[in-house]
């Protein structure tokens, strides 16, 4: 076991010899050599930290799932741990821009552009889209420069949604505005209003991490219109014919 002056933090290397010379003493047979090291220097932390919209927006929609229990789902390029997970108990297709060469039972994926999903008008009984839409004509992901790009990716969504069909959809709410070329942040009323024909089963918001709240259901507009970068999860369903 050998070490050599590190760029490290003090803590790190008095921890490296600590540790070398514990393990020493049991003869595990691990090698250990500190150009090996790999230092981790951000986890010392008394709280677990996460990403808000990402852990609470994708624990709703699989607990949507898991109540509505659909033959099949296809989602589109939402986070692709989703997929994988909720893949477990539901049959679930999963497309993106790119390819996703991910292997699992009970989950397929291919590739698609959302301002132009291949499946036929009213084909998909159940369907999310989470966190996608706001990047849409951003040029964020090397798509094509275009303000209404998130209008038409929503069209689409309700192109392929089947009469009585289920969408998932999440988008930031609070004050509209582009924050280029990151996201769009929308009012709840925007999604009513780009959602014609389709209604509400569901409203839950992720409010900002400085209202110290988890996963808030059925929350005020008002409330919702009042953060600065919340996330809205919106379990929305097509209008039978």
């Amino acid at each position: 076991m050998t070490s050599s002056a590190p760029a490290e933090p003090t803590w790190f290397q008095q921890d490296f010899d600590r540790f070398a010379a514990l393990a020493k003493q049991r003869e595990r047979g691990f090698a250990m050599e500190w150009s090996d090291s790999k230092p981790c220097l951000d986890d010392r932390t008394s709280e677990c930290g996460f990403d808000r919209h990402y852990i609470y927006h994708t624990a709703w929609a699989a607990r949507v799932l898991a109540r509505s229990r659909p033959a099949r789902h296809v989602d589109i390029s939402s986070s692709l741990y989703f997929s994988a997970i909720v893949s477990a108990f539901v049959p679930t297709e999963f497309y993106e821009f790119r390819q996703t060469p991910l292997q699992l039972d009970g989950l397929k994926t291919g590739t698609a552009n959302l301002t132009a999903l291949p499946f036929p008008d009213g084909n998909l009984s159940s369907l999310s889209c989470m966190h996608v839409v706001e990047h849409i004509g951003l040029g964020r992901y090397r798509d094509e420069i275009d303000p209404n790009g998130d209008l038409k990716a929503i069209e689409e969504l309700k192109r392929v949604t089947a009469p009585g069909g289920s969408l998932l959809f999440v988008v930031p709410i609070g004050r509209p505005r582009v924050v280029f070329n990151a996201h769009r942040i929308y009012s709840v009323d925007q999604i009513r209003e780009y959602f014609y024909g389709f209604s509400i089963e569901e409203f839950a918001l992720i409010p900002d991490g400085r209202h110290n709240l988890g996963l808030v259901l059925n929350p005020s507009d008002d409330f919702a219109n009042q953060q600065n970068y919340g996330c809205g999860c919106f379990w929305l369903r097509r209008a039978a014919r």
